[in-house]
């Protein structure tokens, strides 16, 4: 089920960075069965069963498309890092990380799959791939949405120190129609 957002026939992306660590403001969830664990050897099969899993509802196609060569390379990059959320042993989402040349860090992808969404995951999970970017030495992390995204992470992503820095419209593209 691909929801349907607000002004269905335009791309409305947004651009978010946070400049300093001491505009971060985590959340965390206190749970004994909550665990994030870095992959350290990337799976393939397992890593587009958490992308199609955790974006269906939100039309994201763009890795999809990626041959697995290359998915392969992006994934064994030493500036790539992938933390998968699990909740009583089952994944539940995951945050993927990219450091550019420029030692910015970029927030790839981040989301929860459905059953672990409105329990506060969300935050815990931005919280800890913001520690993590920080940790891998940026000077500047950053990421972006778009209007096809959850009806929360823009606020998510504020609401943890990040500030709008671009908005970018235009035509939907046909491969999320």
């Amino acid at each position: 089920m691909v929801v349907t957002a607000p002004n269905a026939d335009k791309l409305i992306t947004t651009y978010l960075e946070m400049t300093s660590q001491a505009d971060f403001a985590p959340a965390y969830v206190q749970a004994a069965d909550i665990e994030i664990v870095k992959m350290e050897m990337p799976d393939l099969g397992f890593y587009k069963f958490l992308y199609q899993s955790v974006g269906e509802d939100w039309a994201w196609r763009d890795r999809l498309y990626v041959p697995n060569a290359e998915l392969r390379k992006v994934l064994t990059s030493a500036d790539t890092q992938v933390h998968v959320l699990y909740v009583s042993g089952s994944p539940g989402g995951y945050v993927e990380l990219f450091r550019h040349q420029d030692k910015s860090v970029e927030i790839v992808y981040f989301g929860l799959r459905r059953d672990y969404m409105g329990r506060g995951l969300g935050k815990h999970l931005l919280s800890y791939g913001v520690a993590r970017a920080w940790d891998m030495g940026a000077n500047r992390v950053w990421l972006h949405t778009c209007n096809l995204d959850g009806p929360h992470a823009l606020a998510n992503y504020q609401k943890r120190g990040f500030r709008i820095y671009k908005v970018v419209e235009e035509p939907l593209p046909e491969r999320y129609a």
